[in-house]
């Protein structure tokens, strides 16, 4: 399989594999009723959507048909892997408030703050919506000026707000997630999904 950050990490392939192995003792069935996503028996393949692209998933292997990023795959993995199917009240959470993400958690809610500053300087509210919508956000009404949610995996939206910049401060944004996120991922998980969201945006802005 190619990555586009192809490296020979070892305890990422033990990640990996590890992953794998206990996924193949599930049925796709049971995998798509707790996360949310499509299986198609006749393929053997399990279907999930993650930010703008659809992404296969070919059992018993789970290999993918995509050449995203080897920690977004590894991610998606431990995401079938922990789903149970709950659904939160969509309370929105700060990283911090997961469980275990006291430290961890915390300090990537100070890093994310600091990464947006600098990502949404100077760029108009316009450019920002514009690559949000590109990355397959939807947008709701927050007392933000811009709330924008992320389909990160069927059952994991990350939320990011933004305030525009005015006179006195900059433009600013936190990110958040549904109270029901530690039913899906590790705070470490969490932590990563943030992080990648963190680089699309960047790469979008560089774009745009």
């Amino acid at each position: 399989m190619e990555y586009k950050n192809q490296t020979e990490n070892r305890a990422f392939q033990e990640m990996l594999q590890a992953a794998v192995k206990r996924l193949q003792n599930r049925s796709g069935e049971d995998l798509a009723a707790k996360s949310g996503a499509v299986f198609h028996s006749s393929r053997n393949v399990l279907e999930v959507l993650s930010f703008y692209e659809t992404i296969e998933i070919q059992l018993p292997e789970f290999r993918i048909n995509s050449n995203m990023d080897e920690w977004h795959y590894l991610i998606l993995l431990h995401y079938l892997d922990m789903a149970d199917g709950i659904e939160g009240s969509q309370k929105l959470i700060t990283f911090g408030n997961l469980k275990d993400g006291l430290i961890r958690g915390t300090k990537f809610d100070r890093t994310a703050e600091q990464k947006l500053e600098k990502l949404l300087q100077d760029k108009d509210p316009e450019k920002i919506q514009k690559a949000c919508t590109s990355l397959g956000a939807e947008f709701t009404e927050t007392k933000a000026d811009l709330s924008a949610v992320f389909p990160v995996l069927p059952r994991y939206p990350v939320t990011l707000k933004i305030w525009f910049a005015d006179e006195e401060f900059p433009a600013s944004g936190k990110l958040f997630l549904q109270d029901h996120a530690d039913h899906y991922l590790s705070v470490e998980d969490a932590v990563t999904v943030g992080e990648i969201l963190l680089q699309k945006l960047s790469e979008v802005f560089s774009s745009l």
